[in-house]
């Protein structure tokens, strides 16, 4: 078996888990960094069997992790295809993501169960290095709140039931990690029970819940809130609401979608400034379109326009985002003048946590995966490695 190469990448900014080294060198062997450090300490006998070079002004950073995609360039989880998963997984690292919860929507018990049939056949099989890893299945709905739907069809719209996730999540061989759910409809209380005691995150979304019915959930097991602001009860001053929860209580991690369009640039600093770095985690929410040039689009049956960096359905709703991730880092940064090390925490470190694969991404260290990022002056994305291969080079095709 022919070993994989070792990669010198040197002369950027290297942001690792604990410091910002300046002029610096990593090193990248069987898929993992295996050192790290500067530029200096580096030994002159050490040998590479490919050196790439990097301007001392750009930024080495833990690769990007998005818990919540549901499509890209054409494709959607919801086609229940591995061609489908396969566009979606050589696409994200060019946006600095390189893994991600393949994110089902509201629809025909069928069709969820093609979709995560697709999903479970797909890690079932080696994913190769080189493209983003997709780590389980994100099921958002259908046990969510009709009054709330968005643009989750309402006539598929179902009260939890545990019998039906069980025989979903053995489709996925048991890999959903991440349930977007309503908790104040009926049975969502015993449901979210039912999924912290399988290690599965309950995420309140697409809910009307009251302060109180949020409260009941937290003390079930919910530790998550899904795209925060969007499709859920407000912050009220009678009526706290979900955000009024999310924002007062710790337990909760909260996902936000940076675009400028789901939430004003005020809101997402308002969050940021409630929430701080360790408990919001930047999502995008994308459907196929991304990538995409303006047009009518499906999500789930229904037609999308795209124009103007929004997707509406017919009726004025947003459907989703075309948000790149990379995009949402620079926003965040923009909006709330936050630093990049808190941002990092934002797109990586954080979901990676929540996740509870920590233990191989999420940030820059010996032993981990060589999910990295280089993102130039600007923070655009230059280039990004997957498990150590490079997926993306500004300007040039993918390895």
């Amino acid at each position: 078996m022919t070993l994989n190469k070792t990669i010198l990448v040197k002369g950027m900014q290297l942001y690792t888990e604990n410091e910002k080294i300046e002029n610096s060198y990593l090193v990248i062997k069987d898929q993992e960094i295996i050192d790290y450090g500067s530029l200096k300490n580096l030994s002159s006998t050490a040998k590479f069997d490919e050196v790439v070079e990097v301007p001392t002004s750009f930024k080495a950073v833990p690769g990007f992790i998005d818990i919540h995609i549901h499509g890209v360039n054409g494709a959607d989880v919801m086609d229940a295809t591995p061609e489908a998963l396969e566009t979606m997984s050589t696409s994200l690292p060019k946006e600095g993501t390189t893994s991600f919860l393949a994110t089902t929507m509201t629809q025909s018990s069928e069709q969820i169960e093609n979709a995560l049939k697709n999903v479970g056949e797909f890690l079932s099989k080696n994913q190769p290095t080189g493209q983003a890893e997709i780590l389980g299945a994100h099921l958002e709905g259908p046990f969510v709140n009709a009054k709330r739907a968005g643009a989750q069809p309402v006539q598929h719209i179902v009260d939890s039931n545990l019998e039906v996730f069980q025989k979903w999540n053995a489709l996925t061989n048991d890999t959903i990690k991440v349930v977007t759910l309503a908790p104040e409809q009926p049975g969502g209380l015993e449901f979210v029970k039912h999924l912290k005691e399988n290690n599965i995150i309950a995420s309140i979304g697409h809910s009307d819940a009251t302060y109180e019915e949020v409260v009941q959930a937290m003390e079930a097991g919910a530790s998550h809130v899904t795209h925060l602001f969007n499709q859920m009860r407000g912050l009220h001053h009678r009526e706290p609401g979900v955000v009024g929860a999310a924002f007062l209580h710790d337990e909760l991690t909260a996902e936000i979608i940076a675009d400028g369009v789901h939430v004003r640039p005020e809101m997402v600093k308002l969050a940021y400034k409630n929430k701080g770095k360790d408990r919001l985690i930047l999502i995008t929410d994308s459907m196929r379109a991304k990538c995409l040039k303006n047009g009518v689009y499906d999500l789930g049956g229904q037609d999308v326009t795209v124009k103007d960096g929004k997707a509406l359905l017919q009726d004025g709703t947003l459907a989703g985002s075309i948000l790149r991730l990379g995009d949402g880092l620079k926003n965040m940064v923009d909006f709330t003048e936050c630093a990049l090390e808190d941002v990092i925490q934002m797109t990586a470190t954080n979901p990676a946590k929540q996740l509870n694969v920590d233990d191989r991404k999420g940030s820059i260290t010996v032993g981990k995966d060589a999910d990295i990022v280089i993102l130039d002056e600007d923070l655009n994305v230059f280039m990004t490695f997957c498990r150590g291969k490079l997926a993306y080079h500004q300007g040039g095709e993918k390895a």
